[in-house]
């Protein structure tokens, strides 16, 4: 906390806002459309190795938050106070950093198969960045955010040469998506069974339950649609400039009705809980399965555009 305070006495409204800039540069959204733009446009290998590393990210990061059940910051000294506008993303138990992990996750592994020096540079920079932000804003602790980027460092460089050597097999990649399901699952069956004490705070109980139910809907639409977009889809991520800035922009208005404006609908069918689960699995099949079946109906007619003209 001694650090925590001696941030808290080097606030500055200007600083407030940078920080809390860059500490977006960890939340989900900033996941979802730097994974679907480097799996549509880039490369598929390097996207779904960059979404197991966060999938695995994710799971490791609510298993710790249920298991310790370390209170936030302000929580644990009445006397601390955080950055209000960084409150509202803080939810859940504070360790370790949830928003560390995105940006390990994200920017580490970009930055490990990347063979550019200036994106390593700006990656390894702005993941550093998210979780020096953490601290500054009040909502982490050093602690916090030191265990996140260890288990984020071991995912990046640990699944990196797996995927490198076996993305060719269907059984070895499979095997691990199959993986990311039942430690979802387990997750989850943890927090639904596990005898917790009575003064537990049941917010962030349900906050955990809540992200393992996306984390179950997420894994599984990913188990399903690598194999169907593998044997029957295939889509290239090469394609003219226009053609790529047609099918980002309009793929992520598609993400956006889903993750969005379905919620409220999705949530009455299914129950909030359920409803996430459905919701994401929904945003994993359409990213990698549905919209890809247009790729190559934009190519050709933005093709024919260019012709023309």
């Amino acid at each position: 906390m001694q650090f925590l305070y001696f941030l808290q006495s080097i606030r500055t409204p200007v600083l407030d806002a940078i920080m809390s800039l860059i500490t977006t540069f960890g939340e989900e959204t900033i996941v979802i459309v730097m994974a679907v733009l480097i799996f549509w446009c880039y490369s598929k290998k390097d996207g779904y190795y960059l979404i197991v590393v966060g999938f695995l990210g994710m799971i490791i990061n609510q298993l710790l938050k249920i298991i310790f059940r370390i209170p936030r910051p302000w929580v644990i000294d009445k006397n601390f106070e955080i950055v209000e506008s960084a409150r509202e993303q803080a939810t859940g138990y504070s360790f370790p950093s949830g928003h560390t992990q995105n940006a390990v996750g994200l920017f580490g592994a970009t930055a490990r198969f990347s063979k550019a020096l200036w994106i390593r540079i700006a990656c390894i920079a702005l993941l550093l960045g998210v979780a020096f932000s953490r601290m500054y804003l009040g909502v982490h602790t050093p602690l916090d955010v030191g265990v996140s980027l260890l288990i984020g460092g071991a995912l990046v460089f640990g699944i990196y040469p797996i995927f490198n050597k076996f993305y060719d097999n269907d059984k070895v990649i499979g095997s691990i998506f199959l993986s990311i399901v039942i430690l979802s699952v387990g997750t989850c069956v943890f927090i639904l069974t596990y005898n917790f004490p009575s003064n537990v705070d049941m917010n962030n109980i349900n906050s955990g339950l809540y992200n393992s139910a996306k984390l179950i809907g997420s894994s599984i639409g990913l188990l399903v649609s690598f194999f169907i977009e593998k044997r029957y889809i295939k889509f290239e991520t090469k394609a003219p400039i226009l053609a790529q800035v047609i099918k980002v922009v309009l793929g992520f208005l598609g993400i956006v009705i889903i993750k969005s404006l379905l919620k409220t609908p999705i949530n009455f069918l299914f129950g909030e809980v359920f409803g996430g689960g459905v919701r994401y699995f929904l945003i994993i099949t359409f990213a990698v399965i549905v919209w890809p079946l247009t790729f190559k109906y934009i190519t050709k007619f933005i093709e024919k555009l260019t012709k023309r003209n």
